[in-house]
Parts: C-alpha cells; sequence; structure tokens
C-alpha cells in the first residue's frame, strides 16, 4: 500500500489554506508549525514588499508562507531532486511568477543569488535552514554554513535567520552580522543575525 504524500498548509496571508506537499523525510526536514509561527511573529509586517531567500528550502514551505504574507519575490535554493520536484509543485499552487528556484549546491549558487540581489540593490531576508550536523556526510554543514553568512555583502541582507540544532552554540558575529537572539523549540532553535546591530 502507498505512503500518502505528506503535507501541510500555508497558515495565513493571500494563500492561507492552500496545501503544500512535503517531500522525503530522509532527505529533508520540515519546520515545525511552531517554528514558522514564531519567526513570522517576529519580523510581522516587515515581510510586506521585501525579498526573501530561503536556504535548503525543501518543499518551500517557509518561502512560500513569506510569500502569501506579502513579500514581493521569493528564492529558493535547493539540491535534491525530489524535493526540487515538489517544490516546484507547490509554487504552482501560489505564485510562481514571484518565485524563483536555484537548483544545486547552495554553498556554489549563494554568488550568482548574491550578484542578483546586487543587481536590484535590495536587501533581502536570508532564512537558512540546513540539514542537522547529525545525519551523515553533514558533519561540517554548520562550519560551511558560517563561512556562507561570512561571504554575504552586508547590504544585501536585511536579516539572517538560522534555524538550527538546539545544541549548537553560534558566534556572537559572523563577520559584519552580529547575533540578535535566539529562541528554543525543543531540538530545534531559530538564531537571529543583524548588520544593524553594534
Amino acid at each position: 500500500m502507498k505512503n500518502k504524500p505528506v503535507i501541510k498548509k500555508i497558515v495565513a496571508g493571500k494563500f492561507k489554506g492552500k496545501t503544500i506537499k512535503l517531500p522525503s523525510k530522509i532527505t529533508t526536514r520540515s519546520s515545525k508549525a511552531i517554528v514558522l509561527e514564531s519567526f513570522f511573529n517576529t519580523i510581522g509586517f516587515d515581510i510586506i514588499d521585501s525579498l526573501f531567500v530561503e536556504v535548503f528550502s525543501g518543499s518551500g514551505s517557509i518561502g512560500l508562507e513569506a510569500l502569501s504574507r506579502g513579500a514581493k519575490k521569493v528564492i529558493f535554493m535547493e539540491k535534491d531532486g525530489d524535493a526540487v520536484r515538489v517544490l516546484k509543485e507547490n509554487i504552482l499552487q501560489t505564485d510562481p511568477s514571484r518565485c524563483e528556484v536555484f537548483i544545486g549546491d547552495s554553498f556554489s549558487n549563494i554568488s550568482a543569488v548574491v550578484k542578483q540581489l546586487k543587481k536590484s540593490s535590495e536587501e533581502a531576508f536570508f532564512y537558512i535552514d540546513p540539514p542537522f550536523s547529525v545525519r551523515e556526510g553533514m558533519e561540517d554543514i554548520y562550519d560551511k554554513m558560517i563561512a556562507m553568512i561570512a561571504s554575504l555583502p552586508k547590504e544585501q541582507v536585511k536579516l539572517i535567520i538560522i534555524e538550527h540544532m538546539s545544541g549548537l552554540e553560534l558566534p556572537e558575529r559572523i563577520n559584519e552580522f552580529a547575533k540578535i537572539k535566539t529562541r528554543k523549540f525543543g531540538n530545534t532553535s531559530i538564531t537571529y543575525f543583524s548588520n544593524s546591530a553594534e
């Protein structure tokens, strides 16, 4: 008997109630509803007319929620083939004209995304949700993530949000970006970095 596809719904905004499929749990991990709610409560109306980049996007649930709540454009970054297929199906439930998918390794593609942001001279939210480092082959994922964040030009960054294992202690500063706060939700935490904190 075939397993029923795992789904979740967009919580608020223009596409509220639209169904989002989730890819295989083997390759991706969906953000908890409580994490999503806390994040969008934190940024509030700042999401409206903003650019939003979801790194390691999986099903795109965070980015599509941002789109639904008023982001003017969302860039998704994902390399897993199954996840990309599901992500593209999910985008069709919303507004594909305001979405762009960068397929491939996020650490390699980040420079192309930044180049695109520079053309428009706009800041973007960067939501970064890498695979947890306990997964096989992912032991250095957080070191690579920190190096990637350090490479981001502060002129293109509105806010950096990292979803990570609660056991991970992130530095107080990553190059130009200062840690503002961390919120813990069981095994998962989200940490915010800003370019405006002294």
